[in-house]
């Protein structure tokens, strides 16, 4: 069987789209709408972090609100001005703008586009086994299990 071979380097906004636009479950994955992802580390092989080009349509959200036990995450602003919205409030970002999240801090986050234009970020997170997501604003907990996420109920029922 033969070694996968990876490329040397790419134009970032050639990677090909994730295909399937969320793993949330209904009703929480049409809310994720006009997002794009373009995973970039995984074009490379990375294995201990995943790196995402990310493209938010004028009115969507990068997520549902949510943190991380053991995942640390980071982001950084390329194009346009998204909201930050976390524990604390709202906060406008822009161009150059980076902000990071610590793994177990419970702070829930995510970007929202409240703009007429497009915004572009990177996105970066490690892939820590036995991660779990919490969500403050929905009935909703993320598992990850053998590197998959698995969604429940907050009581832990299946979706």
């Amino acid at each position: 069987m033969s070694e996968r071979i990876y490329p040397t380097a790419i134009q970032a906004a050639d990677a090909p789209a994730r295909l399937k636009p969320s793993n949330y479950p209904e009703p929480f994955a049409a809310r994720m709408a006009g997002r794009v992802k373009q995973p970039l580390g995984d074009l490379f092989g990375l294995g201990n972090f995943g790196v995402n080009l990310t493209r938010l349509a004028p009115g969507a959200a990068s997520s549902l609100r949510h943190a991380h036990t053991r995942q640390d995450e980071f982001i950084y602003i390329l194009q346009g001005q998204p909201t930050l919205h976390t524990d604390e409030g709202l906060t406008r970002l822009a161009p150059g703008m980076c902000a990071g999240f610590k793994a177990g801090s419970g702070n829930g986050h995510r970007l929202l586009n409240e703009t007429a234009q497009e915004v572009v970020y990177l996105e970066v997170g490690d892939r820590t086994p036995g991660d779990e997501g919490s969500y403050p604003d929905d009935d909703l907990k993320a598992l990850l299990v053998d590197g998959r996420w698995q969604f429940v109920h907050k009581d832990g029922t299946p979706y």
